[in-house]
């Protein structure tokens, strides 16, 4: 008898452990995904980088930097307990408001394609952006599990939608619209999720479609870029010009690509290749088959962070695993109906992929907060 109370005291045991390994999936796929990346990077802009900078690891370098800070930071974030993020709420929000307002800051603001969106220091440069966007979902979920039922009333929304829009607007003014979209659309989000009325819902969603085609028809480029989505041969050598040749690569690259490094579009014809538009390379190289196997790693890191917010016990976890899942699934679908064709063009990277220090740090920080939320709590055994 007590030989039996022994096993079954040791199996409970053996479950705990297991309960703490959390969702490895998170951490595989993310590097994986970002070791792809670092490839891809260099496959994508060697022949650019050694006709700018006399050095064909130029920006596969600096991926790699990014790629090495990146996984100790990953691991770090993934065993400090990702609740103390609660009582860090204005300080995301500080951080995020402050580091934006700097672009604007001369000296410090650091100027590309006539967009400031970075600040540079000692050699470096930071997208504030990027930060902002985890900012505002730490700030959220805080915000609203503490008193959940708040943000059933118009008035407790308000917060949130002040911040919101105060984080929109400075992104605007960089001017960023493609990143504004995607702040926009994890606001409405995080509202969602947080469990807001849907009348409510609904009144907030019409000045945001308003919005759209306002801020469109401000800017004469976002106009052009329009005109050029909806038929780029009018201007085959203008703003239809990074459509045009994306579609191509796309269409070079048949159902096995011709593949890894035998790219054509790379070669000065696709604008930033290793960038906002490396999906068409990877479409190019790999094929159709090699972009749904790709998708299908997207969807299974996807698909693990859905499952850690619908696993997590707390609402805190829940809002802040959602949001970094959402602020994930929303650039790649994004990126990839940029690059399909399907939306007007927007400077937008893949996640994990694109080239970009911080993006690719931030985005391993928060997947590594992401696998934390998956360990859950350490829970106390029971006498049986």
């Amino acid at each position: 008898m007590l030989q039996s109370k022994n096993k079954v005291a040791s199996l409970a045991t053996v479950s705990i452990k297991k309960k703490r390994i959390g969702n490895l999936a998170i951490p595989i796929l993310t590097v994986c995904i970002a070791a792809f990346g670092v490839l891809m990077v260099y496959s994508a802009s060697f022949y650019t980088a050694q006709a700018e900078y006399g050095d064909a690891f130029f920006f596969m370098r600096k991926q790699l930097i990014g790629f090495c800070i990146g996984i100790p930071v990953m691991v770090g974030v993934a065993f400090i307990p990702y609740k103390k993020l609660q009582k860090l709420k204005w300080v995301a929000l500080a951080v995020s408001v402050i580091l934006l307002a700097l672009v604007f800051v001369p000296g410090l603001g650091v100027t590309n394609y006539g967009a400031t969106r970075w600040i540079g220091f000692a050699g470096m440069t930071i997208q504030p952006s990027e930060v902002a966007k985890y900012g505002f979902v730490i700030f959220t979920a805080a915000y609203v599990c503490k008193n959940p039922e708040k943000i059933k009333n118009f008035v407790g929304i308000l917060p949130i939608l002040g911040v919101g829009i105060l984080l929109c607007v400075l992104i605007i003014l960089e001017p960023n619209m493609s990143i504004t979209m995607c702040m926009g659309m994890l606001m409405l989000s995080m509202l969602f999720l947080s469990g807001v009325r849907f009348k409510h819902f609904i009144f907030l969603m019409i000045p945001v479609i308003v919005a759209v085609p306002i801020l469109i028809i401000l800017e004469p480029y976002r106009l052009q870029r329009l005109y050029a989505f909806l038929d780029p041969w009018q201007s085959p050598q203008g703003e239809g010009y990074q459509l045009i040749q994306s579609l191509y690569a796309l269409g070079n690259g048949g159902w096995f690509g011709k593949g890894l490094f035998h790219s054509m579009q790379k070669f000065k014809y696709l604008p930033f290749a290793e960038s906002d538009f490396i999906l068409s390379v990877i479409a190019e190289e790999f094929g159709f088959i090699g972009i749904v196997c790709l998708f299908l790693v997207f969807g299974g890191l996807i698909y693990a962070g859905i499952h850690t917010a619908a696993k997590c016990k707390d609402f805190f976890g829940f809002l802040l695993a959602s949001g970094i899942t959402a602020v994930y699934a929303i650039q790649v679908v994004i990126n990839a109906l940029v690059v399909s064709g399907a939306i007007p063009p927007t400077g937008l990277p893949l996640p994990l992929i694109s080239s970009g220090n911080t993006s690719l740090i931030i985005t391993m920080a928060s997947m590594g907060v992401l696998y934390n939320i998956s360990r859950g709590e350490k829970k106390k055994e029971v006498a049986v």
